[in-house]
């Protein structure tokens, strides 16, 4: 394993730790809490079912955590090319609209106005 191969893969775990970590930290939320890092988080009385609405939103960010390093290895498993790219970006990237899609999924199923 090179110096390079090593750095990216600290790089990769540190992101998916921080991942990880909103997720458990969302998970074990008592309050409701935000998706969008500008967006305030739902009053209490806004939510139908704030455990549901914070697990399915801290499972998102678990997901995407494991999507990331998923990414990471197929594109280590690839070698050193610049194809070994696409699936490192992909597990990054392609997440990422999913991820929205599904907030505004909730919030249209447990919201309250």
């Amino acid at each position: 394993m090179k110096a390079e191969d090593i750095i990216g893969f600290v790089i990769f775990l540190l992101v998916t730790l921080i991942m990880f970590a909103i997720g458990i930290s969302q998970i074990l939320s008592n309050d409701p809490v935000g998706f969008y890092t500008g967006e305030k988080p739902p009053k209490r009385e806004n939510i139908r079912d704030v455990n549901v609405w914070n697990k399915k939103h801290g499972a998102m960010w678990l997901l995407y955590g494991v999507a990331t390093i998923v990414g990471y290895g197929i594109g280590y498993i690839m070698g050193n090319t610049i194809w070994s790219a696409i699936p490192m970006c992909g597990g990054v990237i392609i997440p990422l609209p999913i991820m929205i899609w599904y907030h505004h999924v909730l919030v249209r199923k447990y919201y309250v106005k």
